[in-house]
């Protein structure tokens, strides 16, 4: 559950704060651009990161001055009105000291504190940051007065709608519910003036004379590929701050919930603790549910992309209502179809029914595999043969039908479903033959 929202003042102004677990260290989260404590649980890849950290540490986030769950009324902070709220928000949590993570033009403000509160700082992460934002001779891999501008007008366009993560998390570009929850998290962080002025007061950050004067442990990870934040960012920190050990990471993802988030973690969670944890894997039998939308690509070309985005949306909001009505968890998404779990067999097959009927009123045809079996369970995420089986499954199946294999249409014996023989396939990438049901409403 999300912790409560605190309160405390920095200076004549409200600061927004929440508390979440109770490790031997305390980690001060500090976000970057915008942020709402409270509307961040409302994304599971969000919740799942400040989770994580939290599992080690006593982790405190909070909202600037000017945006969030904070004062919303007054001018945008400067960077010493921001090491203030730091200090301000670490007394009320009652942190004598804390390491510091800093993402993006967070990580300004965390560098700022260490090096002018090195007593209270036990250590320092940058995550996707940098020094100076604004291009110069002797910082050419800043951005360019017109690049600026570009990005600016772009907000101002696209405000009120879901967000285009194209750059900012190319993993899910595509994830309509990705999109509209980071839109929605941005309305709900400041209004589109605030958004704007915050944008161009970052465009004139520069740190770089601070650098040498932090004496921390500090560690600048980044993401090889960061198109918002090019590397070159990181590893001018690392290379001027004394000390400081940088981790590159995989990927292109800038926000740090999307992407390979265990990985990034790890990094932390070994750099401040000096070990990594695994999240505990265990095995257990569940039934997998694969969906998929039958002929979406012409069902696309038919309509266009701006209606078959509302349909997706619509598609999506169907699925995980019936998840919900029926229990089950949700493994992924594949685009246009779903990987779902349930510990029971009966339930997975009343909902894939259910889901069939919603899609079909909204004038859309699916398919859907269903296979029990051992699972490998990591957090959220499964893998075996289980899943493969179920996918492979789903893929012979015909408009609107859906198929089990035996091995379900006999654990749900006496619960009143019907099934039809479809044969014995050969399913590509799994060995033997399968005999598959189809079932009959």
């Amino acid at each position: 559950m999300p912790p409560r929202t605190q309160y405390t003042k920095s200076g004549n102004v409200s600061v927004a704060y929440q508390v979440l677990g109770d490790g031997p260290i305390d980690l001060v989260f500090a976000q970057g651009w915008l942020s709402n404590v409270e509307y961040a649980w409302e994304n599971p890849d969000y919740a799942r990161l400040i989770t994580r950290l939290a599992a080690f540490s006593r982790l405190i986030r909070f909202d600037r001055r000017g945006m969030g769950m904070s004062d919303r009324d007054v001018r945008y902070s400067t960077l010493e009105e921001r090491v203030d709220d730091i200090r301000a928000v670490m007394d009320a949590a009652g942190s004598e000291s804390a390491a510091l993570m800093g993402v993006s033009e967070g990580g300004s403000m965390c560098a700022m504190f260490a090096a002018t509160h090195p007593e209270r700082t036990t250590a320092l992460v940058l995550y996707g940051a940098f020094a100076r934002s604004q291009w110069a001779p002797d910082y050419p891999w800043g951005v360019r007065e017109e690049q600026r501008a570009a990005e600016i007008a772009a907000v101002e366009e696209t405000w009120g709608g879901p967000f285009e993560l194209g750059d900012g998390a190319p993993s899910v570009a595509n994830d309509e519910a990705a999109r509209s929850w980071f839109g929605a998290y941005l309305r709900y962080s400041a209004s589109l003036d605030a958004a704007k002025a915050v944008m161009e007061l970052n465009f004139q950050l520069d740190v770089r004379r601070l650098l040498p004067t932090i004496g921390v442990p500090t560690l600048v990870v980044h993401r090889q590929g960061d198109r918002w934040v090019p590397l070159a960012h990181g590893q001018y920190l690392a290379a001027h701050i004394p000390g400081a050990r940088l981790a590159v990471l995989p990927g292109e993802d800038h926000i740090p919930q999307w992407g390979d988030q265990e990985r990034l973690v790890g990094e932390i969670q070994e750099f401040l603790t000096g070990a990594r944890d695994t999240p505990p894997t265990d095995r257990v039998l569940l039934t997998v549910l694969v969906t998929d939308i039958v002929a979406s690509t012409e069902k696309a070309a038919a309509i266009g992309d701006s209606k078959w985005k509302d349909l997706l949306q619509l598609h999506d909001a169907a699925v995980r209502r019936e998840l919900k009505n029926f229990e089950g968890l949700e493994v992924n998404t594949t685009g246009d179809g779903f990987v779902l779990a349930f510990t029971g067999p009966t339930r997975a097959i009343r909902c894939a029914s259910a889901i069939k009927d919603d899609l079909e009123r909204m004038g859309l045809a699916m398919r859907a595999g269903l296979h029990t079996g051992e699972c490998e369970r990591r957090g959220n995420d499964l893998s075996g043969l289980a899943v493969h089986l179920a996918s492979r499954i789903a893929a012979q199946a015909a408009s609107n039908g859906i198929l089990v294999s035996s091995t379900v249409k006999d654990l749900v014996m006496g619960s009143g479903l019907s099934f039809q023989s479809e044969g014995s396939h050969s399913l590509k990438g799994v060995p033997g033959d399968w005999s598959l049901f189809r079932l009959i409403e």
